[in-house]
């Protein structure tokens, strides 16, 4: 006699691979979801503050800590939606740039989970790796498309303009300080996700 008790039904198995996905699913949304929440509270606060280095630096920060925590997706999903918050906020009211703005953000997420990821050299290299490269390459993103393109050629201002300016070398410090402080955070967050998901 055939103990079927150890034989889940196709039935079965296909039910626990729907709900599996559909935990998954919505573990991702609200991940996601409270990210983007955090992201735009934390860049309302900062932007009353009127200070653009320390604005600047919270966003780059938020968006490493996410991508490194939550993952790719959910990285680049915040990364494409977190400049509707300065532009709806009246920081940057030029709608133009949020393409530039986001894909900046999106060349940032990238470097750092395809190379703060890997493991090479000393422990904290590759963390180091990526915050050069992503500084350097968010802020060649955004020079050439906002200064270079968008500003003279799109909204009609001189290269020479406030605008120009925030979008030039600031963004280069902003994006090394934000690394900087998720490098010295990281290991804390991870530990502290490790311990949650051990005790849930």
């Amino acid at each position: 006699m055939i103990n079927d008790s150890n034989h889940a039904s196709p039935g079965r198995k296909s039910t626990k691979v729907n709900t599996m996905i559909k935990h998954e699913k919505i573990l991702w949304i609200t991940r996601t979801g409270v990210l983007l929440s955090l992201h735009i509270v934390l860049q309302a606060v900062t932007v009353a503050l009127g200070n653009q280095l320390v604005t600047g630096s919270v966003v780059n920060l938020m968006l490493i800590i996410g991508v490194m925590t939550t993952g790719l997706g959910t990285g680049v999903t915040v990364a494409i939606l977190s400049p509707l918050v300065p532009t709806l906020l009246g920081f940057v009211p030029n709608w133009p740039i949020m393409p530039f703005i986001a894909l900046g953000n999106v060349v940032l997420v990238l470097l750092w989970h395809f190379v703060g990821n890997r493991e090479f050299g000393t422990k904290h290299l590759s963390k180091i790796a990526a915050l050069i490269l992503s500084a350097a390459a968010k802020f060649a993103v955004l020079y050439v498309g906002i200064v270079q393109i968008a500003a003279p050629y799109i909204i009609g201002l001189p290269r020479e303009n406030p605008l120009a300016v925030m979008f030039s070398y600031p963004q280069l410090i902003t994006a090394t300080i934000g690394g900087t402080v998720a490098i010295l955070m990281l290991p804390l967050l991870k530990r502290a996700l490790v311990n949650i998901n051990r005790t849930s």
